[in-house]
């Protein structure tokens, strides 16, 4: 992770400073707040602001006028019905703010969830850092050959070097490129005052998508919940995946109730269709089932089996 000093030195002023406040307040997420959680080899995901608590969601659930209830037990067994039973609207009433600093071809795949307010780092009005996302060794996965959006087996050898030295050597021959047509440094300083640069916002042009960018996204509770479920899933790709790992952390020092709710009945469980629940019933019964004798395609069969540990 690479911040700069200005940077780290804006971030402890921020955590340096104390304000009093009636709002309700999460103590777990109050000791983060505005850290950089490193992910990646430059990225990080940092909490800049957050609305509600676990009460917020019982005081929405109930219109009340308190904090929720004297009992925790009862607003969290509140929390556990809302979010068991999809009512998901109580959730919608606490929301976070992140700072989050990602690959671009990772935020590509992140915007596609359109359920929050985001807001990026312009190339066009600043000149893009030189920092590129080069996979560790270990990442360097050829492609499945039985998944068209997966990875196979890991790349050895000369094969692994090579394709980290082209992925690095393009990396900086990009950036050179991106420079020398801006004719400005990385601070924006001109390097030759006798000739024009190209508009940075065609510049950029040449630039790879490993190339890192940043922005501020805002979202509620109930649509994080579903994104961590969709992307700290194991079957998620590795570079979103991180980071949605390093976020169920700030979600569980923000609404631990909540979050252990959402690890129960959204990432910890399964989704069972008409069929395949008739299928387990038949189970639970006794019967012998092969998958010919149901409505389930061979590819949901072997879904299910492996979700039963059959």
């Amino acid at each position: 992770m690479t911040i700069k000093p200005e940077q780290q030195a804006e971030i402890e002023a921020l955590r340096a400073n104390q304000t009093l406040t009636r709002r309700a307040v999460s103590p777990g997420l109050e000791e983060i707040l505005y850290e950089a959680i490193p992910v990646l080899d430059h990225g990080f995901v940092r909490v800049i602001d957050y609305m509600g608590d676990d009460a917020a969601i019982v005081q929405a659930a109930r219109v009340s006028y308190g904090a929720g209830t004297k009992a925790a037990r009862s607003d969290e067994g509140l929390i556990r019905y809302l979010l068991r039973h999809a009512h998901t609207t109580p959730f919608e009433m606490c929301e976070i703010k992140y700072h989050i600093k990602l690959p671009i071809f990772v935020a590509r795949q992140w915007i596609r969830h359109r359920t929050a307010n985001v807001n990026e780092y312009s190339g066009r009005y600043s000149v893009m850092e030189d920092e590129f996302y080069i996979p560790r060794t270990e990442q360097l996965a050829a492609q499945s050959r039985s998944n068209r959006q997966g990875r196979g087996a890991v790349l050895e050898g000369e094969e692994a070097v090579r394709v980290l030295q082209l992925l690095k050597d393009d990396a900086r021959q990009s950036y050179q490129h991106y420079v020398e047509m801006l004719n400005e440094d990385g601070d924006g300083n001109v390097i030759d005052e006798s000739r024009d640069g190209l508009a940075r916002e065609l510049a950029r042009m040449n630039l790879p998508i490993n190339l890192y960018t940043q922005f501020y996204w805002k979202i509620d509770l109930h649509n994080l919940l579903h994104f961590l479920r969709l992307r700290a899933d194991s079957h998620a790709q590795y570079e979103i995946r991180v980071f949605a790992e390093a976020m169920l952390d700030t979600v569980r020092r923000w609404v631990p109730i909540a979050w252990q709710a959402g690890e129960d009945y959204k990432r910890g469980a399964e989704t069972l269709s008409a069929p395949a629940l008739d299928v387990v019933r038949r189970l639970l019964a006794g019967e012998e089932v092969a998958q010919a004798d149901t409505r389930l395609s061979k590819r949901e069969w072997d879904e299910l089996m492996a979700s039963l540990g059959r």
